[in-house]
């Protein structure tokens, strides 16, 4: 998101797969590997190779600037994270998402969540109202400088539902959040393909935080599953049409 201040703080902790930039002269095998994996990784993550593509080697260390040798390591580990499924013409292509397990992975999304909103009642002190306000700033800078739709958005947003599981006081509860949200990552970025998705997740994270900093968790927590499930609609409308998309080529 080209926001003309460079990464915003908020997002800093939540940044996609970060390519680290080869050194000048020859790579190592360890090094070579390790910057092939991340590069592959983070175009799995934003989209870039439509489902059902094989991810040919040749192709992806040309476009590394490595040798075959390290893409075929690289996809190993992917295919071992479930990222890239082996394709029936030899090699890889990326994971077809189980819609069925996507639904799931909301449900303990949704779950942890929940608990974030309604923790204040259980253990008798508030939000941190510091960090709910810091929030706040944080996304109404969006808000005002948010001009295209990109990938890197979904990671944003997860930062945003991670800082609002902070604020409840459960870091905890935090990270199995952020761990669930890397799981549904590839299929969720589908949600901010359109400025008016993006504009409207700002306003109802906004609306979210506002009702939160007020104190009236009840209305907080039907605002906020009105918001996730517009969300998961959206994730799942996209998929079946991306399915249809690859079994139409077939």
């Amino acid at each position: 998101m080209n926001t003309g201040r460079g990464t915003p703080a908020y997002a800093e902790r939540y940044t996609a797969p970060h390519v680290p930039p080869r050194a000048a002269g020859p790579v190592g095998p360890l090094s070579a590997v390790a910057t092939t994996y991340a590069a592959i990784k983070e175009d799995l993550l934003v989209g870039e190779y439509a489902l059902g593509v094989r991810l040919a080697e040749e192709r992806l260390a040309r476009k590394v600037g490595v040798s075959r040798t390290p893409v075929r390591e690289a996809l190993l580990r992917l295919h071992a994270e479930g990222l890239v499924c082996r394709h029936p013409g030899g090699g890889y292509s990326p994971t077809v998402p189980n819609i069925a397990e996507v639904r799931e992975l909301y449900e303990v999304r949704v779950a942890l969540e929940r608990s974030g909103i309604l923790r204040p009642r259980t253990i008798g002190r508030p939000h941190d109202g510091a960090a709910l306000q810091s929030l706040r700033h944080d996304w109404s800078m969006m808000a005002e400088t948010a001009e295209a739709p990109t990938p890197e958005f979904v990671v944003f947003d997860e930062s945003f539902h991670v800082r609002l599981a902070e604020a409840s006081g459960n870091r905890e509860m935090a990270t199995l959040l952020q761990r669930v949200n890397e799981r549904i990552r590839i299929v969720r970025m589908r949600d901010f393909l359109t400025m008016d998705r993006i504009a409207q997740t700002i306003d109802e994270h906004l609306g979210l935080v506002n009702l939160l900093l007020d104190g009236h968790i009840d209305a907080a927590l039907r605002a906020y599953d009105e918001h996730v499930q517009t969300s998961l609609e959206v994730v799942e409308q996209r998929v079946a049409g991306a399915l249809l998309q690859m079994a139409s080529r077939r």
